[in-house]
């Protein structure tokens, strides 16, 4: 079968891969002090939080392997 060719309608766009423009975009603007305290504010409490709710969990996640297991005196037998 014969494939007709018919002209793409935005043939600028397959071109784009080989177009390298010469406008340069603006200079990023620089964070303020306030904007900057704040982010490491913001890391910190994400940070405390994180280690804790480990220092609250860990007595939770700790097993006693070496304590004695407290028995009742009915399992005793008395």
């Amino acid at each position: 079968m014969f494939r007709r060719r018919e002209p793409v309608p935005f043939a600028f766009l397959a071109e784009a891969d080989r177009f390298r423009s010469n406008v340069s975009p603006p200079p990023r603007e620089r964070a303020s002090v306030g904007q900057i305290a704040g982010r490491w504010l913001l890391g910190l409490t994400i940070v405390a939080g994180l280690v804790g709710s480990l220092v609250v969990g860990m007595p939770a996640l700790s097993t006693d392997t070496g304590a004695q297991t407290q028995q009742s005196q009915a399992s005793q037998g008395r």
